[in-house]
Parts: structure tokens; C-alpha cells; sequence
């Protein structure tokens, strides 16, 4: 009988055991990723466009982790992209540099395929990015001053909704994450047509203010671009 119990308190102490290291295995997952700055400026209204080339900002992206939560200094694991790399770039580093040639605002990204753990444990987790904003101010005085430099009449981008998206435009000069409201840049050619395309993480819900958008409901166009236009985007 003695023999017997010990069997059984053999076998619930292995199972503990298996429970204990099977809790352990559990992926350490990455929830979000921040980088710092969230936002940079670059240049003065005063100041010729092309004067700002070779200037830098080093970035850091700091992960967020679960399981245990803790965040983490990740600027060397993530990859790093510039949405308009004519007007700024960045290494593999998190180094942005202004190119001089063009003025406006670039959206800077730090993203992470969260595929799998260290370990090489299976992960829930998809890709997870973060993102800043980096302004090239354009110069509107008088004499003008290369590279890009705007009329003055600006575009501006309030976000609503509950959701998340980012947008860009063509030309290029103006293109934010929705975390960064309002978004607004003065990088156009006085006369121009701009057009502004969407891209919501889940469901966009339209734009107002736009002279017309297209038949996807994403692309606001602006046509003829002479004064400040106030524009809204929602994201679900």
C-alpha cells in the first residue's frame, strides 16, 4: 500500500514538474514597439531646404514585451524604413538623415516579425511596428531656397475613429502614422493637385474635405491647391 502511494505522489510530482517547464516555455511576446523621438523637425521657415543636408537624429526603438512584461531597448533588432527617402533616410541603425531636396513630413517605421520566440517556440504574434514623424520645415520667405520648398498653402489631416492607419501623399511632403494628430505639411507647389492615400490597419471610414475621392474610397484627391485645406480622415 506504502508502495502504492508513493507511485501515485511520484507521478503528480512529475506532472508538476512537466507544467512547471511547459509554463516556462511560454513566449516572451512583443506587443508594441515606440521609438524616440516621436516626432523630429528639421530646418526653419527661413532657411533654404538644401541647407538641412546631412543633418541627423539618432533613433531608438523600445519594444514592449508580455510573458513577462518588460520593455526592452530593440533599435538594432527592428527594420528600419523611411516611407519618402528622397526628402530623408535611415540606416540600419535608426539613423535619419535629411537629404536636403525636398521639404515636408516622412514617416519613419521600426517593425518586427514576431513569427517566432527565441526559442524557436511557436508564436501568436504577426508583425509589430511603430512609428515617427520627421519634418524637413519648408522655407517660405521671399528668395526661396531649393529643394522642394512649398507655396505656403498647407494640408492638414485630423484623424478620427477608434482605428489606426497612416497616410501618404502624391507628390510626396506629407504622410504620418494617426497617432500624429493633426498631420499637416506645406511641401506643394502652389497650383498643384495633391492626392492622399489611406492605409487603415482595419477599416477606413472615409475621408471629408478631400475636392473628390477615388472609387475605393481611400484616395483623397486636391486639386488646384492655392490655400490652406482642412482635411479628415477616419480610421475603424
Amino acid at each position: 500500500m506504502i508502495r502504492k502511494w508513493f507511485g501515485v505522489l511520484a507521478l503528480v510530482l512529475v506532472a508538476s514538474a512537466f507544467l512547471s517547464l511547459s509554463s516556462c516555455g511560454r513566449d516572451q511576446q512583443l506587443t508594441s514597439i515606440q521609438i524616440q523621438p516621436i516626432t523630429e523637425n528639421f530646418g526653419s521657415s527661413t532657411t533654404p531646404v538644401i541647407q538641412n543636408a546631412g543633418s541627423q537624429v539618432q533613433l531608438r526603438a523600445l519594444g514592449t514585451y508580455i510573458h513577462p512584461p518588460v520593455t526592452k531597448d530593440i533599435t538594432n533588432q527592428v527594420t528600419w524604413a523611411s516611407n519618402t527617402p528622397q526628402m530623408m533616410t535611415v540606416d540600419s541603425n535608426g539613423l535619419v538623415t535629411a537629404t536636403g531636396m525636398a521639404c515636408g513630413t516622412t514617416l519613419i517605421s521600426a517593425t518586427v516579425n514576431t513569427g517566432k520566440s527565441s526559442g524557436g517556440i511557436s508564436s501568436s504574434g504577426a508583425v509589430v511596428t511603430g512609428y515617427m514623424t520627421g519634418n524637413v520645415i519648408c522655407d517660405t520667405g521671399s528668395g526661396g531656397g531649393g529643394g522642394g520648398g512649398g507655396s505656403g498653402a498647407s494640408i492638414t489631416v485630423t484623424f478620427q475613429g477608434t482605428g489606426t492607419g497612416t497616410i501618404s501623399s502624391s507628390p510626396s511632403g506629407l504622410s504620418c502614422a494617426s497617432t500624429t494628430n493633426p498631420c499637416t505639411s506645406s511641401a506643394f507647389a502652389s497650383g498643384s493637385t495633391v492626392q492622399i492615400t489611406a492605409v487603415p490597419s482595419g477599416t477606413f471610414g472615409g475621408w471629408t474635405g478631400c475636392s473628390s475621392v477615388d472609387g475605393t474610397g481611400r484616395i483623397c484627391t486636391v486639386s488646384n491647391l492655392t490655400t490652406a485645406v482642412a482635411l479628415t480622415a477616419t480610421f475603424n
